[in-house]
């Protein structure tokens, strides 16, 4: 029964705020083949403030996506953030979630001042913690316009790269990436560079 496999529906979209249908009918001529009755969590429509001290890894994720004034975007985005801290969890979920907040709450100039002022109010260890988490974004940033820049130079010096070799160099770590920026400057075939990646 499809009931067993929706049993709630989460909307990620900023609009339209009206509140959705709870309930999906197919109807033929001779009668009713489907009713099918839904529970509805629709993120803009809540109130971010209301889930600011529960102690759960969804909601310091989800308020990213809540109701949000726009002069309140760098507050809730540094008390997702304050809330993730506090929860202590394995780093890989801290990632995963902690990016989510960072890719549905992207700030600008001005509200990145902001927000660290924010930051500013915090117990010394949360704002540690923040940083560390704000700053491997950076990192991966970084990382990712760094490889993204090598692929350009490489195709346009050699012609078009295997998908296997887009992934041996998205994968390499930054020293391999800052060695590879040099090295590729004296490639002149595909096997210069596939040489390159098996001694790397």
């Amino acid at each position: 029964m499809i009931a067993l496999f929706i049993q709630l529906l989460s909307f990620l979209i900023d609009v339209p705020k009206r509140l959705d249908r709870s309930n999906f009918v197919i109807d033929f001529p001779d009668g009713q083949v489907l009713n099918f009755d839904y529970k509805i969590v629709q993120l803009n429509r809540l109130n971010w403030r209301d889930f600011l001290q529960q102690k759960n890894s969804v909601a310091a994720a989800l308020m990213a996506k809540m109701r949000i004034d726009k002069s309140d975007r760098p507050m809730v985005k540094a008390q997702c953030l304050r809330l993730l801290v506090t929860l202590k969890l394995d780093p890989a979920k801290m990632q995963f979630i902690s990016s989510f907040v960072d890719t549905y709450l992207r700030l600008n100039c001005t509200e990145e001042t902001i927000f660290q002022s924010e930051l500013g109010t915090m117990k010394t260890r949360e704002q540690e913690q923040i940083m560390q988490i704000t700053t491997s974004w950076e990192e991966k940033g970084r990382v990712e316009g760094q490889s993204n820049t090598i692929l350009r130079l490489l195709n346009r010096k050699l012609g078009n790269l295997s998908e296997e070799i887009v992934t041996q160099i998205k994968s390499l770590k930054p020293n391999q990436l800052d060695i590879l920026t040099e090295d590729l400057l004296d490639f002149e075939t595909f096997d210069d560079l596939n040489r390159w990646l098996s001694n790397s």
